[in-house]
């Protein structure tokens, strides 16, 4: 009689992603300005957070806005940004992707909304997503709200958001808290590490471990 070898464990996959919205933005509008002075520390506090989902094998997801640019690519719209001496180009250096990231355009408000995120988020096998980007008070709202409505688990680093103000973006938080039963937290206290450790557990446990340092 053969003796049955023992499987071999595979390592499991991780369930959470980091999701960056509408960073790679030339913000040449209205309220660009005011927007850009809030956004740039974020997208300090943002480069970090990758820097370590990027170490965990954490996938990184980008949704960006069209901007009403229907023939717009992720190439025009990175390349715009990086050379054509716009307001966005520093945080679009801070925080362009990278070959391994995915990339999704959406055409509204909720990274959701006419994209293949869910498609793309059932394929990756992702049930919590920690949301990060601007507007928090707009794309990232809508996006939490539809998160939630979809099931996921939601974590926002207060730190990783901003909206044209401190209090809109407080404001936004506090309803994402309430509404989308989102964890909100310092980026700090995410610990991708721990994806993979509590894959065993509920999802709430799992979402709850993940804003904790081991």
């Amino acid at each position: 009689m053969m003796a049955l070898l023992p499987r071999k464990r595979r390592n499991p996959k991780p369930s959470i992603a980091l999701l960056i919205i509408d960073v790679i933005n030339d913000m040449e509008f209205e309220e660009g300005k005011q927007l850009f002075k809030q956004a740039l520390p974020m997208a300090q506090k943002i480069a970090a957070l990758k820097s370590r989902a990027s170490s965990a094998k954490i996938p990184i997801i980008y949704v960006n806005d069209n901007f009403g640019h229907w023939r717009s690519d992720l190439k025009k719209q990175i390349s715009h940004c990086l050379v054509d001496g716009v307001r966005g180009e520093p945080i679009a250096r801070l925080l362009a992707p990278d070959h391994s990231d995915y990339f999704v355009l959406k055409p509204k408000s909720s990274a959701f909304f006419g994209t293949t995120l869910h498609t793309l988020l059932q394929y990756l096998g992702i049930r919590t997503l920690v949301l990060t980007g601007i507007a928090a008070d707009v794309c990232i709202l809508f996006t939490a709200h539809d998160a939630h409505l979809r099931d996921y688990e939601i974590i926002i680093p207060s730190d990783c958001v901003a909206s044209n103000t401190l209090p809109e973006t407080r404001m936004a938080l506090a309803n994402m808290k309430k509404a989308a039963h989102a964890v909100i937290c310092k980026s700090e206290a995410i610990n991708f590490k721990n994806s993979k450790r509590h894959a065993g557990k509920s999802r709430t446990a799992k979402t709850q471990n993940l804003t904790k340092k081991s």
